[in-house]
């Protein structure tokens, strides 16, 4: 059973919030997350941090306006997922209303990897013939394929966001806000959001230069800001000041009809009203989408949807998506009932279920998995068992390809290098972040490796982390849940680090049906936090949604939920949408 806890805000927050004009909710939900002033919930565009903060970025932008002058080939080297996807086709499409030659090469995941690798360099070299290589959302890690980019007589210049190693790579120009020296305010800036920043640099570069005199009119990069807020929001960055004013804004171009031609099409295909686009589209129904293309085919697909201005072929890549995305959730749908069982044999082999939970990771391999999907699966398992979980699939040759996600309080690629030192030459070669990392191992390692791996999980982590804990925002007064507030809440930006909203209270369930064969549709009633009695003379009763579940509740719940707006049938209402639900001890009160 989950922990259920309030977040917790500054009083002073609130009050200057407040006072500001916002109404009460919604100052203490902005001031547990973090705003101390009003002007932080700014989202023009003049407030977004000025690029020349960003390490570098003048000796890049003026190194590419002397390519551009030169008529040099440029590759923009992209990543196989949906950052990487948006900031290529950022890269191409200003480029190339700058007067560009550049051209783009996406890695293929099972082929060449992660990154600009000696392989993808030599390919690119043989096949493309450029002159200079950007990287966008790779590279800061890339110390072999740099060195190999010299070597063949090719600038390459690195704009990437990831953390960086102890040494950089030998490049032309390095823009990453992580890298030692870099004073740029926001560390969260996506990779998308890097190529943007470097974009608007050059563009006041070639205006120093005149370039644009002749036209008298200047390339207007908001344009581009829907394929930034898409990758901003799908790589789960978190959505610091500077983040929420890009996701904002591109949000505000898609909801005017001003998205791409791709990103409409993604949206048509998810059946999904352009007018009410949220972040939820973004990172649940296009993102997805998008990342399936390089999960199980090449990302060149993606990319090419969202170059093409072409509505036609938008419409038919966007199709094309949408059915490796099918065709992704039906092969994860299997590994995870294959885990499932896995866990199930691991279960009753110990004495007892207990016992067996006691474990504070797991470690899952099967020679059928899909390297593509693993990443989703350890997502997937760690959410059910809430445990650090790392998923394996075969790789190249006897070796096994692991991609793991973490729960708070354990960094998963730190506890790798914990591995790899206390066992040398155990991890083939490692790499990620606190919530997420991959690895490869060999075959015949797996069983040594998990031991170790829950080795240093049982150092890390205590039993009580072991506990997932729901945050939400408390309660609501009952006349605070309407749909003004349902409206409010869905159009402004939340994502990671900056949550959605959610609350929590008892409720009488008044009536419950099963629709769509697997979800229930709910009335609920709101009961007085203090004892747990129904609301008196209230007639209020609040329509419901639990999505997945067709078993009947009982009468008397303990919910956390979402405001949602419902639209069916042209008709617009509010709803409940629960998350998480469990039926109070008689203690409580009822």
């Amino acid at each position: 059973m989950p922990n259920i806890t309030v977040r917790s805000y500054s009083t002073q927050a609130f009050e200057r919030l407040n006072k500001s004009g916002l109404p009460p909710i919604l100052a203490r939900i902005y001031a547990a997350r973090g705003i101390e002033s009003p002007t932080q919930l700014e989202t023009e565009l003049s407030r977004l941090i000025p690029f020349g903060q960003l390490k570098n970025i003048t000796l890049m932008a003026t190194t590419l306006a002397d390519a551009i002058a030169a008529k040099k080939r440029l590759l923009i080297i992209a990543d196989y997922d949906s950052d990487g996807a948006t900031a290529c086709a950022v890269g191409i499409r200003i480029l190339r209303k700058f007067g560009a030659t550049v051209d783009y090469l996406v890695p293929n995941r099972f082929e060449y990897g992660y990154g600009l690798t000696p392989e993808i360099v030599k390919f690119a070299h043989a096949t493309k013939q450029p002159d200079i290589l950007i990287t966008v959302d790779n590279g800061i890690a890339s110390i072999e394929g740099v060195l190999e980019a010299n070597q063949l007589g090719m600038q390459v210049l690195v704009t990437d966001h990831h953390l960086p190693g102890d040494q950089l790579p030998d490049a032309a120009a390095i823009i990453n806000p992580n890298q030692p020296g870099c004073n740029f305010p926001s560390k969260n800036v996506a990779g998308v959001g890097v190529i943007f920043y470097l974009m608007l640099a050059l563009r006041a570069e070639l205006r120093k230069r005149g370039a644009f005199a002749a036209t008298g009119k200047e390339p207007n990069l908001a344009s581009l800001l829907d394929l930034v807020a898409l990758g901003t929001v799908a790589d789960v960055v978190k959505l610091d000041d500077n983040n929420r004013i890009l996701v904002q804004q591109g949000l505000r171009r898609i909801r005017k009809g001003l998205g791409c031609a791709g990103i409409n099409a993604l949206l048509q295909v998810a059946r999904r009203d352009y007018r009410q686009t949220s972040t939820y589209d973004l990172g649940f129904m296009l993102g997805p989408r998008l990342n399936a293309a390089g999960r199980l085919d090449d990302m060149a697909l993606g990319i090419a949807c969202l170059i093409t201005d072409d509505e036609a072929q938008a419409t038919q890549m966007a199709h094309a998506l949408d059915q490796l995305n099918r065709k992704r959730r039906e092969i994860e749908a299997d590994m995870q009932d294959d885990a499932l069982r896995m866990l199930d044999n691991v279960f009753k082999s110990h004495d007892t279920q207990a016992e067996a939970q006691t474990s504070y990771s797991l470690c899952l391999f099967d020679s059928n998995w899909h390297q593509g999907v693993i990443g989703i699966l350890a997502s997937r398992i760690k959410e059910k068992f809430h445990r650090p979980t790392i998923t394996f699939a075969p790789g190249n040759g006897d070796e096994i390809k692991g991609s793991g996600r973490s729960i708070p309080g354990f960094h998963i690629r730190d506890a790798l290098d914990l591995v790899s030192k206390h066992h040398p030459g155990l991890i083939l070669k490692f790499g990620g972040h606190a919530a997420a990392a991959g690895l490869s191992i060999h075959r015949t390692n797996f069983d040594k490796f998990c031991n170790a791996f829950e080795r240093v999980a049982q150092t890390l982590l205590a039993p009580g982390d072991l506990t997932r804990t729901i945050e939400t925002d408390g309660e609501l007064d009952t006349a605070d849940i309407n749909l003004e507030l349902a409206h409010n809440l869905t159009h402004q930006v939340w994502g990671q680090g900056f949550p959605q909203p959610t609350f929590n209270t008892y409720f009488y369930v008044e009536s419950q049906r099963i629709v769509g064969e697997k979800h229930l549709k709910l009335k609920l009633k709101k009961t007085a936090s203090d004892n747990c009695q129904s609301v008196q003379n209230s007639a209020d009763l609040f329509d419901a949604i639990l999505f997945f579940h067709n078993d009947p509740l009982p009468k008397f719940i303990s919910a956390v939920y979402q405001l949602q707006v419902n639209e069916f049938n042209g008709n617009t209402t509010l709803q409940l949408l629960l998350e998480h639900w469990s039926e109070p001890d008689r203690q409580d009160g009822a």
